[in-house]
């Protein structure tokens, strides 16, 4: 009110430019898809869509539907990460990835075996090898060994 027109206004300060805290990156996208799969599972869904789709992830799924543990397969090109939507049979109890991906010679693979899976009857340990990706049952029929992805039972 006692302003005469010489002063000047203070301006005050531009407000402060806040910065996006940069977004959390996926690690593993194979363990995402897993972590899915399970939870979808012990909800008792009938089919999960997992997200996003990697040559790993299409492989480590259709050893687990060669032995049964999953149902049909439909993958989803939207022309970009891609997904894939599983058909879940009731019958998966547990399955997870290995991380780091160890090497496993093979004679190993039994001490393997036996450290994580529940017992010699039922379930398997999924190895990339010099000749794919597949259980550790078909590695020691091949005779080879590879390194450790995951394991499913």
């Amino acid at each position: 009110q006692g302003r005469s027109g010489t002063e000047a206004f203070v301006r005050a300060a531009p407000p402060p430019v806040l910065r996006q805290q940069p977004s959390m990156v996926k690690i593993s996208v194979l363990r995402d898809c897993l972590n899915g799969i399970v939870n979808a599972e012990k909800r008792g869904k009938r089919q999960v869509l997992v997200r996003p789709n990697s040559k790993v992830i299409i492989k480590f799924l259709q050893v687990m539907q060669k032995h049964g543990y999953i149902g049909d397969l439909e993958i989803v090109d939207d022309h970009r990460a891609g997904k894939v939507v599983v058909d879940l049979v009731g019958r998966l109890n547990k399955c997870g990835v290995i991380s780091p991906r160890f090497d496993v010679t093979l004679d190993g693979i039994e001490q393997l075996a036996s450290n994580i899976l529940p017992s010699r009857q039922f379930g398997h340990l999924v190895l990339t090898t010099p000749y794919g990706i597949m259980d550790h049952e078909e590695a020691r029929r091949k005779h080879t060994g590879g390194k450790i992805v995951g394991f499913f039972f």
